[in-house]
């Protein structure tokens, strides 16, 4: 068997990067987000200070419940958080020797703790599966444990590395494989359409201005890449628990691929990078180079058949299922859907609850397999016994993180369910608030079909004329502005406002807080905006209006405008400050009754000033600058102590 030393080494480093990609990211916005006037107050969600380990792990368990104990607010808290955790990331990513338990334990409990109180801000799908990616590089990591006799120091590598990055290898085939399947148990008719591939770029959130180019490729092409996401997402993910190398290393390219070409024309953070760390359990050292093996030319010759039978039936099944033609006439590959949602009934209900037993058995060959390896290559009696031991923990603790991940996934249909027993759900009962395992599945219906609704606010000091518009720093507004390149950095106000475009300000008050803040020139919140059409003197009336934006044709643009839009309607009535329908909204929420606001202490502890000064330098810069600077200091960094040490 092929070592994984230097893969797991690969993928703790790489954790090390997206901690401190999100940690950095959330930094900067913290003030205008989380800030006293922020749009979301933090403080709002911490009831009392934590005086014992019952208060601290009752309701949500966030260590902001011991900051008061250090002299800071909740704000403050956030930022030392943030701080520690990207200090920490940082360091992992200069010295391989602090990429251990102890190290991601913490930036765990600080990104959960963050978590607790990011209410809407936070409540992404890439936030929820870094946490739970998180949570199992704890237990990939090694533990530095010092001995005081040398023959029983612990080794920097072991027997049970290939159990523990199973974990991460059945975490992503759940990510994928939900991802496909909710696209079609959705019953969205553009992914059954195969026409989703021509609304997703001009619809997505923070487009990059290649997908300007891509939304503009033939419907055909575009219809084939839906073809190309459902195998990649739905049929490839069984190939990560092959036996067979070549299977493993076809299934990591499709991902890789699917992953960069999201990343070339949307903007979504670190969660492609995530998903890519997560593809490095496919990999061995032999692919990195590291590690020379011998191939028997018979076993290679049963391999090469049996892959070449196992490609030829993927590829029969994908013409036979989507129809796929080729029109020599057009110069185009013609498809269609030929199942139904009976047909995809009956596929999921043999395929889900297979899987479950699939990876079942792949668990239990993976620990079989790791206990032989202690007597085969430990070389004492001691050492094998004690890998041994190592193997049966470390695999209990698998199947118990496998288990409860089995209450989410099973979700996806009701004959998976039957195979959850009780316990489990008493188990992820007590666990639930420490997000372990949760649900995937982006892109489950194509939203912006027809146009891309984006809200426009405009302040005015007179009711009747001379409205201007608010700008944001990376959504669509101008329309001649190019689109933005901003991942892996997350401008959660940007984001917030396409979901907001999707629903109405009833159920999004803390876009009326943003109002309220626009209202009176918030420094704080202004600074996650771009243009301040105001910065004299704050309007008197703001309003919001609706409008579709669309991608212009290619004959006019890019070359002079990006976008074109058309307006749909009122989406905020023209308000004004003192109205008292929108102050009784914002009382109601807390975001402006003073009984709320906690008074600082008069003597500020040497921690609160040292934040405050730092914030004070730091302010809210723009965040894939400030990201990037930090990445490459420790790159820079990395290197050079390999260089000179």
């Amino acid at each position: 068997m092929i070592p994984i030393k230097y893969s797991r080494d690969l993928f703790l480093w790489s954790m090390s990067a997206i901690y401190l990609i999100a940690f950095s990211s959330l930094y900067i916005q913290i003030p205008g987000l989380y800030g006293d006037n922020g749009l979301l107050p933090a403080r709002l969600m911490i009831d009392r200070e934590a005086n014992t380990w019952g208060d601290l792990l009752d309701g949500k368990p966030t260590l902001l419940k011991l900051t008061p104990k250090l002299g800071l607010d909740t704000q403050q808290g956030m930022d030392l958080l943030c701080l520690l955790g990207m200090a920490i990331s940082f360091l992992c990513l200069v010295y391989k020797q602090l990429q251990d338990t102890v190290a991601f334990t913490l930036l765990w409990m600080f990104y959960l703790s963050l978590y607790q109180v990011g209410q809407t801000f936070l409540w992404f799908q890439w936030d929820i599966l870094l946490l739970e990616a998180g949570f199992l590089t704890i237990i990939v990591a090694p533990f530095h444990l010092q001995l005081p006799f040398k023959k029983l120091q612990m080794s920097y590598y072991h027997q049970h590395d290939t159990i523990t990055m199973w974990l991460i290898k059945w975490l992503l085939f759940r990510l994928m494989f939900a991802s496909g399947v909710v696209k079609l148990t959705s019953l969205c008719p553009t992914w059954w359409g195969l026409t989703a591939l021509t609304w997703h770029f001009e619809s997505q959130c923070i487009p990059t201005p290649l997908a300007w180019w891509w939304h503009h490729l033939p419907v055909w092409f575009l219809k084939l890449g839906c073809v190309a996401t459902y195998v990649i997402e739905i049929a490839i993910p069984f190939l990560f628990f092959s036996p067979v190398r070549s299977h493993r290393l076809l299934a990591f390219w499709s991902q890789i691929l699917l992953q960069v070409l999201i990343i070339l024309t949307g903007n979504y953070n670190f969660f492609n990078l995530l998903t890519i760390v997560l593809c490095i359990s496919l990999i061995d050292d032999a692919f990195l180079w590291k590690y020379k093996y011998e191939k028997s030319s018979s076993g290679q010759m049963i391999n090469r058949v049996a892959s070449f039978l196992l490609y030829c039936y993927i590829g029969y099944q994908t013409c036979t299922l989507f129809t796929l033609n080729l029109d020599l006439d057009n110069y185009s590959v013609e498809s269609k859907i030929t199942f139904t949602e009976k047909d995809l009934e009956k596929f999921l209900q043999v395929t889900v609850p297979g899987s479950i037993w699939f990876g079942l058995a792949s668990l239990g060959f993976e620990i079989l397999v790791a206990i032989i390896s202690c007597f085969q290559r430990e070389k004492t009696w001691i050492w094998k016994n004690i890998a041994a031991v190592q193997c049966l923990f470390f695999g209990a603790l698998a199947a118990g993180m496998f288990g409860i991940s089995l209450i989410p996934y099973a979700s996806i249909h009701k004959e998976a369910q039957k195979l959850v027993t009780p316990e489990l759900f008493t188990l992820r009962s007590h666990l639930g608030d420490f997000h372990l395992t949760s649900s995937y599945g982006l892109f489950r219906r194509m939203t912006g079909v027809g146009g891309r609704p984006e809200v426009v606010i405009e302040g005015s000091n007179y009711m009747d004329r001379g409205w201007k518009e608010y700008e944001f720093l990376y959504k669509p507004g101008n329309i001649t502005r190019r689109p933005s390149i901003i991942a892996p950095h997350q401008p959660r106000l940007d984001w917030q406002m396409w979901f907001a475009a999707l629903g109405s300000y009833q159920h999004n008050p803390w876009f009326l807080h943003l109002v309220y803040r626009l209202f009176v020139n918030q420094p704080e919140v202004l600074q996650l905006m771009d243009r301040n059409p105001f910065h004299d003197k704050p309007p008197k009336f703001i309003r919001a209006k609706l409008y579709h934006y669309h991608f212009t044709d290619p004959n006019t643009g890019p070359g002079r405008d990006w976008w074109w839009r058309e307006e749909k309607g009122e989406y905020l009535p023209a308000i004004t400050k003192d109205q008292a329908d929108f102050v009784k909204i914002l009382k109601h929420y807390g975001f402006i009754d003073s009984k709320n606001e906690k008074k600082k202490s008069a003597s500020e502890s040497i921690t609160s000033l040292l934040l405050t000064w730092l914030r004070n330098y730091i302010g809210q810069p723009e965040g894939f600058t400030f990201i990037m600077s930090l990445m490459v200091a420790a790159l820079a960094t990395h290197y050079l102590t390999r260089l000179f040490m």
